[in-house]
């Protein structure tokens, strides 16, 4: 039996795109016995969170331990520095773009205020929009300070870091062991070395195994979800969804396009390549369960150096969140229009860099934390954050598959930039 013929099949965009709709018809015909179909898709996340923090620390020790040997890492210094500030920026002024062009929060019908009063639990009538959401923002006062992202990314206890799933001070550790690794002499440390090539390919071998449920387990999460909220929110949301929809398909076609351009690979080929993070970054809608599979990618399918790919990838995925600095600039002028109050350029340019020092400080958030960070972002701007943040809630699943899409196929074009054209055949990487 071909199980590569077969994971690719599983993982085919139009299978995806079959199971969603099909979870969808089920979730909103079948409501009640679709919320039982919770539990496959929780134990298939945490399967996969389940082999994310091995697969990084022995890639990133093992990349970098080559680094130091090879007298690679200094040149890519520079290289790093300038693609992830452009892509951090590029991201937040295509959702600023995007937002400022459908104007989703300007001239809302009565239909949708109404709707918005009922999801934030008051009359969206003039008086009570002005007490209830002039307010305290609570979000924002908890934003974190420069500080505190410091100190969130130093593991005082790496075994507890590692037992807490705390991503980034993993990383962190990794790094600084690698570099560490990397100038023990090669008798001393080749054990070491072997034990981290099994442990990564082990995971790989894991990964594939997951391909396989995947179009069952989107069947039975969009059938959940949509038992869960129905189309209520959504349909409120809806100009919102598409704003933050026309910038990540902006930044996807982009994304795609350099990572075809530096492959040197036919654009058929590249697409193919991509469908496997594509499907799983749809399915988990977690960045770092897709780092094998965009290793895979670029390894294997496309050509780049293994040695770059397996240390950049995961340092990609932990600092350059594209998809939330794409999000966070989407919804702070979208609630801008909402309170009808016009930014100027100064003020545009401002939501920018914001978005993008708050895209920095999400390392290693995931859901309703990610949507918070929002009011860091608005409380540059003063303006009220804490009833629009049910809003956003309200559709952040589907606001989390755009985030998500976007920072994993942005990040593979990030690390196609950051790493050398390939030359020759892929395995000759």
């Amino acid at each position: 039996m071909d199980f590569g013929k077969l994971a690719s099949q599983a993982l085919n965009p139009w299978v995806i795109l079959a199971s969603l709709a099909a979870g969808a018809a089920t979730g909103m015909a079948l409501p009640e016995a679709s919320m039982n179909l919770a539990l496959v898709g929780d134990v298939y996340v945490d399967l996969l969170k389940m082999i994310t923090l091995p697969f990084m620390v022995s890639a990133v020790i093992f990349s970098l331990q080559r680094l130091i040997r090879d007298g690679g890492a200094g040149s890519l210094l520079g290289r790093v520095a300038v693609v992830l500030g452009a892509f951090a920026v590029l991201s937040a002024v295509f959702g600023a773009l995007a937002v400022l062009a459908i104007q989703p929060g300007a001239n809302l019908s009565e239909e949708t205020r109404q709707a918005f009063g009922k999801m934030v639990g008051a009359n969206f009538d003039a008086g009570d929009v002005e007490m209830s959401l002039h307010g305290v923002d609570a979000a924002d006062a908890k934003a974190p300070g420069l500080a505190q992202v410091v100190l969130g990314m130093v593991p005082a206890n790496i075994f507890q870091a590692l037992a807490q799933g705390e991503a980034l001070k993993a990383l962190v550790f990794s790094m600084l062991f690698g570099l560490a690794v990397g100038t023990v002499p090669g008798k001393i440390s080749d054990g070491l070395t072997f034990s981290l090539v099994t442990v990564y390919q082990s995971c790989q071998v894991l990964m594939r195994w997951f391909s396989f449920p995947v179009p069952l387990v989107l069947f039975c999460m969009a059938a959940t979800q949509l038992a869960k909220t129905g189309l209520g929110p959504l349909s409120a949301m809806i100009q919102f969804v598409l704003a933050l929809t026309l910038g990540g398909t902006v930044l996807l076609a982009g994304a795609v396009w350099v990572t075809w351009q530096r492959s040197g690979k036919p654009l058929g080929t590249t697409l193919d390549a991509l469908k496997g993070s594509f499907a799983l970054a749809l399915a988990t809608r977690n960045s770092a369960t897709c780092m094998p599979a965009m290793i895979e990618c670029l390894v294997d399918r496309l050509g780049f150096a293994r040695s770059r790919v397996e240390l950049l990838v995961p340092l990609c995925i932990s600092l350059l969140r594209t998809g939330p600095m794409l999000y966070y600039a989407t919804a702070t002028i979208f609630i801008a229009q909402m309170y009808g109050r016009p930014l100027g350029p100064d003020e545009l340019a401002i939501v920018v860099v914001a978005s993008v020092l708050a895209g920095f400080a999400s390392a290693g958030m995931t859901g309703l934390v990610t949507v918070s960070l929002v009011g860091m972002v608005c409380g540059y701007l003063a303006l009220p954050f804490e009833a629009a943040f049910i809003l956003l809630l309200a559709v952040d699943p589907i606001s989390d598959m755009v985030r998500t899409l976007v920072l994993v196929i942005g990040n593979t074009a990030a690390v196609s930039l950051m790493c050398p054209r390939p030359a020759g055949d892929a395995s000759a990487a």
